[in-house]
């Protein structure tokens, strides 16, 4: 795979995740505020709700970098940590999870195949 279609297929992930972060109602219209963001624990765990994490660090990111052709991230362990924020509701949050393990797995594969 090269890096286009990995970045087409990144970016058609980041919509579906925008899309069923907005069908749950977990989309936000307004970001935290700017000290939020800025922590350093894995997936600011300490200041931002997982969705808010997704939405305000994650997709922007990954937004970056498919829109600057850089280089995809070396790793991804994202859908193990969905799965364990959402362990209480796993049913109503699998298509949110089934994106986040797609995105995962496009990224394992995509360095495998360099």
């Amino acid at each position: 795979m090269n890096r286009n279609d990995a970045n087409r297929q990144v970016a058609d992930i980041l919509l579906g995740l925008e899309k069923e972060l907005r069908r749950r109602s977990l989309w936000q219209s307004s970001p935290p505020p700017p000290h939020l963001l800025l922590s350093d624990k894995p997936f600011c765990i300490d200041t931002l709700e997982f969705h808010q994490w997704l939405q305000f660090i994650f997709i922007e990111r990954m937004k970056t970098i498919v829109e600057t052709q850089a280089l995809l991230p070396q790793a991804s362990g994202i859908a193990v940590m969905a799965e364990e924020v959402y362990k209480d509701d796993l049913v109503a949050m699998r298509e949110l999870l089934n994106l986040l393990a797609l995105f995962d797995q496009l990224i394992e594969t995509y360095h495998a195949e360099l």
